[in-house]
């Protein structure tokens, strides 16, 4: 198999051992599941099931962010406890996974529930020089990772401060030696919650979440690791340089990152309302169907949400249907796969076979689309 390395921008052999260690960044559980959400996670199922087909067993792991400014400000608003918030928008959200078909996760850890882990390697960045506490926070150092602050997003220092400013790590803060510098603990606000520590009473920023949960669960390193691309700065940049700091391995062996969902010209996001939840096209469309919606477009590749993708997926389904029981197609949509995930090259093999009056079933089921009704 090959597959795109963010890190090394080229398409490179992905090797893996019988067992596959896998993390994708998951939800901030304060609103439904969209279409950019949906793409990502069903991108990795894909992939899970094609390292499953070839004999590897996969370990995934999708944490949950439920302590973080975005959830907290929810929860604020709604007028209810943070944590209940979480548990309603997490159920949603797996209510809307299983009905997409994506495997059962290895693990789906909290943020909450690494409290502890998270305060000792905090502790364990101060005590090498990597970290320093300040004004009642703890910024990680970028001067400590040697000049390669930076190697994973490859943007320059004046374009990681203008993302940076844009997705809240205020480059302007006083306390910080460097801009670039990051949170790893923070002082609460009033009414958030709270945990004492060695710097006071506060919460972990958002990026060092992430490390402790990935590291706490396979070890110094991931095989694959990945998420949506506008988590590439500044999320994985600091993700990797805070764990590789800490343990002085390699934190991830290979960066996997979807392409974004563009609804009427600009990405969707939660910040800008210009969404398509899952559970509304559930209403009225088959969860096959808008599994493949989704898997028409190539991970890499932006694409713009219109009705008629629905359309032509709902018609595609049922061609495949009709086709009924086979595994025409199983070995092209493989090797398509095996491509770069080529999931549009297994959709235009299935196609074929099915235009050839050929069954489908079991290359469709690679995919994760059933087919029995």
């Amino acid at each position: 198999m090959r597959l795109f390395d963010t890190a090394r921008q080229a398409v490179v052999p992905f090797r893996a051992g019988p067992i596959v260690s896998m993390y994708v960044c998951g939800i901030t559980p304060y609103d439904a599941t969209h279409i950019g959400h949906a793409a990502t996670y069903v991108t990795y199922d894909v992939l899970q099931r094609r390292l499953r087909d070839l004999g590897h067993e996969t370990r995934m792991v999708r944490n949950i962010t439920d302590v973080d400014d975005d959830m907290l400000r929810t929860a604020r608003e709604r007028g209810v406890h943070y944590l209940d918030l979480a548990y309603a928008e997490t159920k949603k959200f797996d209510d809307d996974m299983d009905a997409l078909g994506t495997i059962a996760l290895w693990s789906e850890p909290r943020a909450s529930g690494a409290i502890p882990d998270i305060r000792g390697f905090i502790a364990a960045l101060i005590e090498t020089g990597c970290a320093y506490a300040r004004g009642g926070s703890v910024y990680f150092s970028v001067n400590c990772t040697a000049g390669r602050f930076g190697h994973l997003s490859r943007l320059d220092h004046g374009r990681m401060l203008e993302l940076g400013r844009q997705r809240g790590e205020d480059p302007d803060d006083p306390n910080k030696s460097n801009p670039l510098d990051f949170v790893l603990w923070r002082p609460s606000d009033v009414g958030e919650p709270a945990w004492e520590s060695a710097w006071g009473l506060g919460r972990p920023g958002w990026h060092v979440e992430c490390s402790v949960l990935a590291l706490r669960a396979f070890g110094t390193t991931v095989d694959l690791h990945g998420g949506g691309t506008d988590l590439i700065f500044p999320h994985h940049e600091c993700e990797a340089a805070q764990s590789e700091a800490t343990t002085g391995e390699v934190f991830v062996r290979h960066w996997l990152h979807q392409a974004m969902v563009l609804l009427d010209g600009k990405k969707m996001s939660k910040s800008d309302g210009n969404l398509v939840f899952v559970k509304d096209l559930r209403a009225s469309h088959d969860p096959m169907a808008i599994r493949l919606g989704l898997l028409a477009h190539h991970y890499r590749t932006p694409w713009e949400w219109k009705p008629e993708v629905m359309a032509n997926a709902e018609d595609r389904l049922a061609r495949w249907r009709a086709a009924g029981a086979g595994s025409a197609a199983l070995d092209a949509a493989r090797a398509s796969l095996d491509d770069d995930l080529d999931v549009p090259g297994a959709l235009a093999a299935i196609d074929q076979a099915v235009a050839a009056g050929e069954g489908v079933s079991e290359a469709a089921k690679l995919l994760g689309v059933v087919l029995d009704r």
